[in-house]
């Protein structure tokens, strides 16, 4: 006979790994558990038995775990569109930009996930979104699916699922536990709000661009 497998109620709820007590987390009664949900910019990793939800317009989001432990978390990442520079220095230029600021987005996720236990052989990943929201636009999309593609060939990832471009939004659910990923094409949804609020993302870009580079452990 199988042991039955305690559900988490409200009173179980742990607290986060230390720095994601900003991230959203709210009770989910359909699942039976805890749901983190992040926004454009943000990241989450946690051990416990709790899903992290985002949705992803042009922006992309990378779903990684120790596939032993179950340790795990999601970003939610754009890389900064193109702009004029003052120089024509390497360091001033918008590849090398762009690709610092995926670099941070990615690494930052994968070091709190060895730093919490996590084991780099152990990761596996999944990865979602890039789609092009509007047509008008440059296609930010395909610019972070380049980006996401060539990060994986060159840290040499273990990436097993995907799903990306499109011109539709998407809901992610993920369960760093199992490695289940619910995903949701939002076909019939009004994308006005998704849009707003990566083009606010795309200016806090502008604005504050990342710096500087981060090791692998």
């Amino acid at each position: 006979m199988l042991a039955d497998i305690k559900k988490e109620t409200k009173a179980d709820k742990l607290k986060a790994l230390n720095g994601f007590s900003d991230i959203n987390r709210y009770w989910d009664a359909g699942f039976g558990k805890y749901v983190a949900k992040i926004l454009p910019g943000q990241y989450y990793v946690t051990h416990h038995r709790e899903l992290i939800a985002t949705v992803l317009g042009s922006c992309v989001s990378a779903c990684i775990r120790d596939n032993v432990i179950g340790i795990g978390g999601m970003n939610h990442f754009m890389l900064p569109i193109k702009k004029k520079h003052g120089s024509d220095a390497w360091k001033d230029s918008y590849v090398n930009e762009a690709t610092r600021y995926g670099n941070f987005a990615m690494e930052h996720l994968i070091n709190d996930i060895l730093k919490n236990g996590g084991r780099r052989k152990n990761l596996e990943l999944k990865v979602f979104g890039g789609g092009k929201m509007i047509q008008a636009m440059t296609d930010i999309g395909l610019s972070n699916i380049n980006f996401i593609h060539e990060y994986i060939s060159t840290e040499e990832l273990n990436c097993i699922a995907e799903d990306l471009g499109d011109i539709y939004p998407r809901k992610i659910l993920f369960d760093p536990k199992t490695g289940k990923v619910k995903m949701k094409k939002l076909r019939n949804m009004h994308n006005r709000t998704i849009v707003e609020r990566e083009n606010i993302y795309m200016h806090e870009l502008e604005e504050k661009p990342k710096e500087g580079s981060i090791d692998l452990f």
